[in-house]
């Protein structure tokens, strides 16, 4: 199973105040995602609307922003990547967004909600 995060999506299912700093949050939210992967071996993806700055690297999960930052970017960047994916059925989107939802399914991926997903990569 490969793995797209919506990254915002799934920061904001915690009323953490993490939008006093987005980019810790961010950074927290790959750290999350390298435990899971570690523990899971796991093909993740996380998408954000634009590029964290300072850059965040990870050697296991892939951290991607859309090419130009705005509003809903990283869904339209999410749907793209999964119409380009050979067997999207392979594809799980982690999303609560109902349009990103739709927009997947109708490309072939199946969804799990970010909260539901968040819950997951904290209990490790």
């Amino acid at each position: 199973m490969r793995w797209f995060v919506d990254g915002m999506n799934v920061i904001g299912t915690r009323p953490d105040s993490w939008w006093k700093d987005r980019h810790g949050a961010m950074v927290r939210l790959v750290h999350l995602l390298e435990n899971w992967v570690a523990a899971t071996g796991e093909d993740v993806i996380v998408v954000f609307e634009q590029p964290p700055r300072p850059p965040i690297s990870s050697t296991v999960v892939e951290v991607t922003h859309a090419p130009r930052p705005r509003r809903d970017s990283a869904d339209d960047e999410i749907v793209r990547r999964v119409a380009a994916e050979r067997e999207p059925g392979e594809i799980r989107v982690v999303t609560s967004d109902l349009w990103l939802v739709d927009r997947v399914h109708a490309a072939g991926a199946t969804v799990e909600s970010a909260d539901s997903f968040r819950t997951r990569i904290e209990a490790l």
